[in-house]
This record gives structure tokens, sequence and C-alpha cells, in this order.
């Protein structure tokens, strides 16, 4: 899930995928939206100004977004529903063709040219490069998955060409971290050809009368869809609201052109007078399926009481480990049940959620249960939009009406919901969970014939392994990154840029880990204040730590900006790297001399004497490769003196 302020240090004026206004930072002369995954949508539902660039697919997909949040009113002791769309943008939207540099004046005298590109990630996706007058560059990536077909024609591209061959050199890469860290769930994903390759072969097992429900949760799955409906001959359902999303693709006139590249396949085309129809349709009466649950099909549910017919359940994962573990797809990346019409139950601020919790200590009498209720909303309010989403529709929820339910019967349903929940289960995880996790997904009808599995799983990745993200690094050498996914709370010196992708860029001044490095020891410090046996015998360890670069004042927590002070300027910055062990995954250095730049401000970052001092010391559980691994930089002509 994104975590981007949505701030480009090289193009204040701009703002991307993060539309909350900030105090901190003047408005926002331009905006522009990657694609339409709800993490890269905070903030939009209430923009005003100023116009939102995007790509034609990204524009009319949004218009047509629906959500239902859902606020708890204490007073009346009831839900309150309102429905959310992005209909007020219609006339904010500004959308620019693929591959086509595009100048966009922000003010009299600041201009800046921006090109799109395909992101290999969903229906409308795309990837921006931002370059202004003074010779400024930089590629934010959105998501993307970076195969290596995909990477060789970015660096094919006339316009990406100079930056590929060494020419002129990006000042930034924003990139899409989902999956930047060395945990072997993060290696080694197949191609999504390999992945669509494996489950053409599984499909080509079953009867020619076997009914598949194809279990797209967001958008990103449309190869899947093409590839499954041409293989099988047969179009797939879509209910209403999906059907509705994917149609607004079409040509508003026979004389347009689809708004992108995957419309005509989908959702068909004007052949002369004749009409020829894509490989979705709204007719529920085919063999294939991927209509949203609880929306009534009458094949997958049934009508009345008879229920829906058997049939074979296709879900994606990211990879399946060594030991065979499948690693779902669910949750990984944000996007989660974005082509569902979403319910959410807004959390508000502490004192919504303290209420709420004390209801539910009042009204829940088992305590395993209350206490996974209180997880699911503690869970919630840590978030980015603090809102607890619920399948609204199935299950449980099914023919409930939520608009003025009884606050006491919103609680029996969500105390229902998790005491039926599997113990453990989790649909918003990460790829890095341990290498035991369980596979994720909900068997559906039995079939008449046990010979063939009801459920088949195939990788298809929509986000980038950590190998992949090298080789994209690899091919443009960016002076500078800044990661858009971080776990702020949990961030160690070992997935820092430095030591991930460090080697494979053409600069040596990484500006995200001067932040994220006195998060960190600034939690350190306050972890150790916690610790008895840091209180006396370790005091003046502790403080020899502090006088080797450690911030001693607590800090906010950070955010992935560029531009973060600096005030110690009696450090300095290792500016020699070593190969990392990991060398299946990483590319030897560049032996070209580093682009020049101009001299960069102090930085609160330890020397490398100082971080030798940490990692021989092995404080906070730190080794040489936590930090990248250390050379010395200079003879030892002059006396050491001891830290």
């Amino acid at each position: 899930m994104s975590t981007f302020d949505g701030l480009l240090h090289d193009f204040p004026h701009i703002r991307v995928d993060q539309f909350r206004s900030a105090s901190a930072h003047r408005p926002p002369l331009a905006c522009f939206l990657s694609h339409v995954h709800s993490d890269h949508l905070l903030g939009l539902e209430s923009l005003r100004a100023p116009f939102v660039y995007c790509s034609p697919a990204t524009r009319e997909i949004l218009l047509r977004l629906e959500r239902y949040p859902h606020r708890m009113n204490f007073t009346k002791g009831i839900l309150e529903t309102r429905v959310q769309t992005y209909k007020h943008l219609k006339s904010l939207l500004k959308t620019i063709p693929l591959e086509t540099p595009t100048r966009i004046e922000l003010a009299p005298g600041n201009e800046i040219q921006v090109t799109l590109f395909d992101a290999n990630h969903c229906v409308g996706a795309v990837m921006f490069l931002f370059q202004n007058r003074d010779g400024k560059a930089a590629l934010y990536t959105g998501d993307i998955r970076a195969e290596t077909w995909w990477v060789d024609g970015l660096a094919r591209h006339p316009v990406l060409l100079p930056y590929a061959a060494g020419i002129r050199r990006l000042d930034a890469i924003y990139l899409d971290t989902t999956h930047a860290s060395r945990h072997p769930n993060n290696q080694d994903f197949p191609s999504k050809a390999d992945g669509l390759k494996e489950l053409l072969e599984k499909l080509n097992q079953y009867p020619d009368e076997t009914i598949f429900h194809i279990a797209a949760w967001t958008f990103g799955y449309e190869d899947v869809w093409t590839a499954i409906s041409s293989f099988l001959h047969s179009p797939i359902h879509l209910d209403r609201y999906r059907w509705s999303l994917y149609k607004s693709l079409l040509p508003t006139t026979p004389a347009d052109l689809p708004v992108a590249p995957e419309a005509s396949p989908m959702v068909g085309f004007n052949l002369g007078n004749h009409r020829k129809n894509g490989c979705l349709t709204p007719n529920p009466h085919v063999r294939l399926h991927s209509c949203e649950a609880g929306s009534g099909c009458p094949v997958i549910e049934g009508s009345g009481d008879g229920g829906g017919v058997p049939y074979v359940q296709i879900l994606p994962i990211v990879k399946r480990s060594k030991r065979g573990t499948e690693i779902a797809e669910v949750g990984l990346g944000g996007g989660k049940g974005d082509l569902d019409q979403i319910h959410e139950l807004e959390m508000g601020d502490s004192a919504t959620f303290s209420s709420l919790m004390s209801l539910c200590e009042a009204r829940i009498g088992d305590a395993a249960v209350l206490e996974r209720v209180k997880g699911m909303l503690a869970g919630a309010l840590r978030t980015e939009h603090g809102r607890l989403r619920f399948e609204a529709g199935v299950g449980e929820w099914k023919d409930v009406e939520l608009e003025g339910m009884a606050l006491q019967e919103f609680i029996h349903l969500l105390a229902t919901t998790a005491s039926e929940a599997p113990n453990g289960t989790s649909t918003s995880g990460s790829a890095n969970d341990a290498e035991d996790l369980e596979p994720i997904h909900s068997p559906p009808p039995s079939l008449p014939s046990p010979l063939l599995p009801q459920t088949l799983t195939f990788p298809f990745a929509r986000h980038s392994s950590y190998p992949e993200l090298c080789y994209l690094l690899q091919t443009f050498r960016p002076v500078d990154i800044v990661p858009c996914t971080v776990d702020h709370a949990h961030w160690t010196p070992d997935v820092s840029i430095r030591a991930l992708f460090g080697h494979l860029c053409s600069g040596d001044v990484f500006a995200h880990d001067d932040v994220m490095i006195d998060a960190f020891a600034a939690r350190q410090r306050e972890t150790q204040a916690g610790t008895p046996e840091t209180r006396d015998g370790d005091a003046d360890e502790e403080a020899d730590v502090a006088s080797a670069g450690v911030a001693t004042e607590p800090s906010k927590q950070p955010q992935p900006s560029p531009s973060h002070p600096s005030n110690h300027p009696d450090l300095a910055k290792p500016t020699q790297h070593r190969q990392q062990p990991h060398a299946q995954y990483l590319q030897p250095p560049d032996t070209n001399p580093p682009q020049h730049r101009p001299p960069s401000p102090p930085s609160p970052i330890p020397s490398i004497r100082q971080w030798a001092y940490l990692a021989a010391s092995q404080e906070h559980s730190l080794t040489w490769f936590s930090f990248g691994g250390l050379l010395c930089t200079r003879g030892h002509a002059e006396p050491d003196f001891e830290l």
C-alpha cells in the first residue's frame, strides 16, 4: 500500500497520488493521478482545485467509482450512510495520451514537461516522467510490475533513451517498493505470461461444461480475463457495477478511439457497420464469471432458495515459496476490494473509537470474540484511511439494510463476522510474512467429480519483485531513489535505499535514508530507555552512541520526502559501496564516475567510522550488512581516536 506523501523534491509545485492538504506546504499548482487504486486517491474526494492530470482510462473509471462510507451516530444509536463518488472532479480531470511529451504551464514562466508510460499494473495505470527547464528529471513509477520485457521497452523509448544510455541522469526515481527487500518471498516472481500458461494448462483438464469463477478483487486482472475467455471460447460475466466501470472505456462516438488498449478486447469495438463484442458481458448465462459476491448472479448464487451451481474458483497469488506455500495476492500493495461497491465504517477520531470499544465491551459477552473484534477495529484505525471495510451483501451481511441500523445490531454482526473468520487468517498481509504462511482462499461448493481441484491458483503478481526492481534501476542508474511504500514503524537500516539499491545509483546521497535513520535512532533510544538494563550501567554507552551521530531528541513520524532538513555539519556520509553477498540479485557497481552534483546540505547520518562502531558492537542488533557493507575510504596515516 502506498505511503507516498505526494511531494517531489525538484518539483515542489505539484502533487502526485496524495491530495490531502498540508499546512506545511504550499497548495499545488497541478496534481497527477497514476491510477484508480484506493491507496492513491487519498484526499481526492474533497479536492476542488487545481487540475488533476491522468490517463484517459483512469478518468473514465474514476468518475464511476462508488463507495458507501458509514459513520456511527452515538446520539441516535444508529449507522448513517452516504454515497461517495468522484463525479465532482469531472471538470478538474484532464487527460494526457500515453508516451506523448506534454508541456504544462503551472504559472507564468513556470512550465514542466510530463510524459506518461504504461505501468504494467492495471487498466489506466501509468508512470510519470517529469522534466523542467533547469534540466531536472524525476520518474514517478506509481505501482509497477517491472518485468524484463517491459523494462527493455522503456529503455528503447525515444523519450527515456537518453536516461537509459547514460547521456542524462534521472535526479530521482520515486519507486514502488511494495516488495523491496531480500526476504525469500520477494524473490523470483513468475512472469505474468508464465502464470497464465500455468492457469491455461490447468483449465485444459476440465470438462467443457465446467463453470469457473475468477476472483478478480481489484483492477489489474484484465489480461487474465482476455486469456481465459479466448482459450475457453466464452465471454465472462460481470455484475452491473463492474460492467459499468469497464464499459466506460468504450469510445463516445464511433469515430473516437478507445481510451485504453485493453478496451477493445474487453468491451468490443465497431468493425465497419458491425458491432464486435469483447470478452466481458453483463449476461450471466455463460460458463465464466467474475461477478462480485452478493451481486445476485443467478448462476453462481442461484435464485430463491435453490442456491447456485457448483463451480471452480480461480484465485491469483503472488508466488509459491520453495516449500510450496502460496503467498496470497489479496491486499498486497493496496487496491483491495476496489472492484466492489465498497462499504466502509468511518472510525473517525480516537474518541469515536473509544466509544465504539466501550459499546463492544458492553454488548459482546464472549471474551475471545471481543478480542478479535477489538483487533479488527484497531487494525482499521491504524490504516491510512482509518476505516473498516466489510463485504455488505455477503454472508451475515447479505440482505442487511445498513442505513439506520441500530448500533447494537451492527455490533452483533461484527461479532458474528469475527467469530466465523479463520484464526490467524489475514487478507492484508505482506509478502514478507513467515515461510509457513497458509494459503488464503474460500472453497466454493463441491463439484460432482472429486478428481479435479475445486480451487485453482496461479501466480500473477501485479507489483515488482526485488530483482525486477534492481533490473529497472540498473537500466537507468538514477542519482537518488525515494521509496513509495514504507513501513515506518518497523524500518531498519537493512531496508534502506543504500543497502538495497545504493550500488545501482549514480549518486551517493540518499535523502530518504536521512529521514528514516533519524526516526530509527530515536525509536531505538526510546526502546532502550524503557529497558531496566540501560538505566545505569549502560548510560555511558548510550552517551557514546549519541555522540556518534544518533539523534538525542524524539522526532515525529517521518514522511518519505527528500526535503528533510539536516543540522549536523560535522557528520559525513559514506561515499563508496561494497557489493552485497546477494550476488544473484545485485549487479556490479557502476564503473563510470558519478555525475557531478552540487554540494548537498550537511547530513545527520553517522560517518563511516561511526557506522563501523555501531556494526562492530552490534548495537540494536545491527551488523555490517545492515548498512550495505562498510569500506574504508582513506588510509591510516592519521592516528585514530576512541569513539
